[in-house]
């Protein structure tokens, strides 16, 4: 700006003449002057801006910004927080789409798509949703494989391993249903959701659900939109995890997994759960 420029260099130089060089007006620089000397109304604002920015590791957009602003009292716009945000180069992470397949044809038995692209839940574990995704770290591979309940969309079991086998989904499965209440449940039966990947075709994973009473229902073959839920999920996991940090060591990339999933079900906000984490909208909504 060229009043910046001005104010820096008059000190040494004849006012008239830098004035004359910058094509500037007495009344103009002298107006602007005084604007930058005045104290920036919104630096307290600024100041709550970046500091849920950064509480929140660099992960949360304008949207969910704003969110935890509302709920410290502050009364603004999201379109002020938007601008505020570019004004002090804050950027959340743009997702990028996964690459792991888990289909290799029809290897075992196969269900219908009962969920059919109806996202929502009534209460807790009523549908559940599962999938696997996959993380290169140098010259190794490591899988997640995470169970999501569509209510609150909480992960409420996961296991991480070195291969996408079944173990890794079996044991993901089975640590989901050890949290159901023993005994007969009242209401709709639990429905749990995969891709068609072959760990869920198998008869290991069919006996658990059968066991639990679970209905299983599965995607049509190569369409990612009948699990949207959790694909989305990978989605933000990876941008805001680990597309943007190199993990060398594989130990400490677990243990980062182990804290984000923690934080994720916690203390994330999502502006379709009222501002609230999973664990404070189910918490809200179990004791309403």
């Amino acid at each position: 700006m060229k009043v910046r420029a001005v104010i820096s260099l008059k000190a040494e130089h004849c006012l008239d003449l830098l004035l004359g060089i910058a094509g500037l007006a007495r009344s103009t620089f002298f107006y602007h002057q005084a604007r930058l000397r005045r104290s920036d109304p919104q630096a307290e604002l600024k100041s709550a801006v970046k500091t849920a920015f950064d509480q929140a590791k660099h992960r949360y957009g304008h949207r969910r910004v704003h969110a935890v602003l509302a709920r410290q009292g502050w009364r603004v716009a999201k379109k002020t927080v938007l601008k505020l945000m570019r004004q002090l180069g804050l950027h959340c992470p743009v997702r990028r789409r996964r690459r792991y397949v888990s289909y290799r044809g029809e290897v075992g038995k196969t269900a219908p798509n009962v969920l059919d692209r109806k996202f929502d839940a009534e209460a807790p574990n009523q549908k559940w949703v599962t999938d696997v995704t996959e993380f290169r770290l140098g010259d190794r591979k490591l899988y997640l494989s995470p169970v999501m309940d569509l209510f609150d969309h909480q992960i409420i079991a996961y296991t991480i391993g070195n291969s996408p086998n079944l173990t890794l989904t079996n044991n993901s499965l089975r640590d989901a249903l050890a949290t159901l209440d023993p005994g007969p449940r009242p209401g709709q039966a639990l429905l749990v959701h995969s891709d068609q990947g072959f760990q869920y075709q198998h008869r290991s994973w069919q006996r658990l659900l059968a066991g639990a009473g679970a209905t299983q229902s599965m995607s049509r073959k190569a369409n990612c939109h009948d699990n949207a839920v959790i694909e989305n999920w990978f989605g933000h996991l990876k941008e805001e995890l680990f597309h943007h940090t190199t993990y060398t060591d594989t130990r400490a990339f677990v243990a980062a997994l182990h804290d984000y999933i923690t934080w994720y079900n916690n203390h994330r906000i999502s502006t379709n759960l009222k501002g609230l984490s999973p664990v404070q909208y189910r918490t809200q909504a179990l004791a309403a």
